[in-house]
């Protein structure tokens, strides 16, 4: 791994962790951070899957330690990260991407957060419970990250 991409990875890290200290959205006991969504994003187009998933991991530790953030960025976010980087990978589409984020987060992260927030928050969740507000917030934050990439960064744009 080279200095650029550590150094890379530290500052999405950062962001997002600071991040978690601007107001969440609260929606059935789950806190929408839309801002983690877009560096999942982001980290998956620059750095892809792996370094996306480290990314998306060092953020929940980080955001848990501070208590500003819950057990359930652990599936949300990291899924998220690896699906988009994958998709992304694969298909060389920065909108690929935000799409991979939308589905590894909306759904698969919200389902394994179930069990999660069954065993460890104590929240008597339904299979479906956190579907909605996860991929509301997966939603927002995408668009934001598609924003970033094609008017900040307009060469990782793709036709």
């Amino acid at each position: 791994m080279t200095a650029k991409k550590v150094t890379g990875i530290a500052l999405l890290a950062a962001l997002g962790t600071a991040a978690g200290f601007f107001p969440a959205v609260p929606f059935f006991g789950a806190r929408l951070f839309p801002a983690q969504h877009a560096i999942n994003v982001l980290a998956a187009v620059f750095f892809g899957p792996g370094p996306a998933v480290l990314v998306a991991f060092i953020i929940a530790v980080l955001r848990n330690l501070l208590a500003v953030g819950t057990v359930l960025a652990f599936p949300g976010g990291m899924v998220g990260a690896m699906l988009a980087g994958w998709v992304f990978r694969c298909t060389r589409k920065d909108y690929a991407a935000a799409a991979g984020e939308v589905c590894g987060t909306g759904v698969l992260g919200a389902l394994l957060s179930v069990p999660l927030a069954r065993l460890i928050l104590g929240n008597e969740a339904l299979a479906f419970t956190y579907i909605v507000p996860f991929t509301l917030s997966s939603v927002a934050g995408a668009a934001v990250a598609l924003a970033i990439l094609r008017i900040i960064f307009p060469f990782f744009r793709r036709s």
